[in-house]
Order: structure tokens, then C-alpha cells, then sequence
């Protein structure tokens, strides 16, 4: 078998052990998910996990990275396709604030992971957890709170701590739907939905629009 092939072959067998990590991942949990239960859903043998990962905690670190890189990189079109040209302010936010909501259906299995972190956080490693936020939720953050701060020095907004502001719109728009839903697990009728992302950035703008 020529050099290509095996390489091949083995980025396959990756892709399969991602993808059952992912999914076992999203439903027992980094705790319970087991190497054997890993294998079967890859349909690979725990002996070729290990030939790719030295332990859970390493392939676990794979899995969320991999995951929040993907939504990251679509909650970043996102922001650029909501408040790269503003044409209207409010209704801008607010579809951003639609935008944000929507990823959770959209990413199920991603957000499926992010339960199983809130609910294990006191059992995975540290380190892990701090890579995953600086290769996902953060990056998001600060490109949002850099749109806000250019908003702010146009006069469309009034803003002296951007990283705030946009964690009081994430939380202002999303928040309630996060709780309502446990992270998407759970339906919310669409009109609910729509009275709250409104409702969040009529707050918002009362308290950032300019004075």
C-alpha cells in the first residue's frame, strides 16, 4: 500500500473517532463516555484510538476544539453579515440576536457538548476547558465587542467598556432562550423567541444607544 493510501486510511480512521467522540461525547458526558463505547460508535477498536490519542482527555480536547472552530468561524459570518454594514441598527441587532439563537439548532451536536461541560465541568481538565474558550466563545466576544467599539466612535452607540457591552448583549438577546432550552435541548415556539431577542435589545439600546 503506497504511503498516500496509508495516510489517507489513517485520516479516515480520525474522522471516524471524532465524530463517535462527538457524539458520545454530547450524550454521556466527558465523565461516563468511555473509550470502548468511543470505539463502537467509530466503528474502530480502541487500539486505533490510541494509536491517534494517548487518553480520553487528549481525544476530548480534539473533539470540543475541533467543534467550537466551526461554529466559532460561523458566528463570526454572522457578526460581519449583521453589523459589517448597518443599514438599520435595531433590526440589525435584532437578526443578529436571531442569528445567535439559531446556531444552537443549527450546531446541535456542538451545543450537546457544551451541556455536557456545564454539567462535568468539575472533572475536565482545566486546560482544557481555557482552550476551548480562547479558541471559541472568546474570539466571538471580542470581535463583537470590536464591532460595538466601531459603532460607538460612529455616534450609533455609547459605549466605554466594549468587552461588557458585549457580554450584556449576548446575554441581553440569547440569555433567556439558553435557560428556556437548556443550550437547544428543548423546543421554544418561534414567537417566543422573536419577543425576547426584541425585547433584549430594546434594553440593550436603552441602555448603550447615544444620549
Amino acid at each position: 500500500m503506497s504511503r498516500e493510501n496509508v495516510s489517507r486510511r489513517g485520516s479516515e480512521k480520525r474522522r471516524a473517532i471524532i465524530d463517535g467522540a462527538r457524539e458520545v461525547f454530547g450524550r454521556d458526558g466527558y465523565t461516563r463516555a468511555s473509550i470502548d463505547t468511543i470505539a463502537k460508535a467509530a466503528e474502530v477498536s480502541t487500539r486505533t484510538i490510541y494509536n491517534h490519542f494517548a487518553d480520553k482527555g487528549e481525544l476530548f480536547r480534539a473533539v470540543i476544539l475541533e467543534s467550537a472552530a466551526v461554529v466559532r468561524d460561523a458566528q463570526l459570518a454572522d457578526l460581519d453579515r449583521h453589523l459589517g454594514k448597518i443599514v438599520d441598527l435595531r433590526s440589525d441587532l435584532i437578526g443578529l440576536g436571531h442569528a445567535l439563537i439559531a446556531a444552537m439548532a443549527e450546531f446541535g451536536a456542538h451545543f450537546a457538548l457544551v451541556r455536557q461541560i456545564n454539567a462535568d465541568v468539575g472533572h475536565i481538565p482545566a486546560e482544557v476547558l481555557a482552550a476551548w474558550q480562547e479558541i471559541g466563545p472568546h474570539q466571538v466576544q471580542a470581535d463583537l465587542a470590536r464591532r460595538l467599539a466601531e459603532l460607538s466612535g460612529k455616534g450609533l452607540l455609547q459605549i466605554d467598556d466594549p468587552r461588557r457591552a458585549a457580554v450584556h448583549f449576548v446575554l441581553l438577546v440569547a440569555g433567556e432562550v439558553q435557560s428556556l432550552t437548556f443550550w437547544g435541548a428543548q423546543p421554544i415556539d418561534e414567537e417566543a423567541v422573536d419577543a425576547i431577542v426584541t425585547a433584549g435589545v430594546e434594553v440593550f439600546l436603552r441602555a448603550y444607544g447615544p444620549r
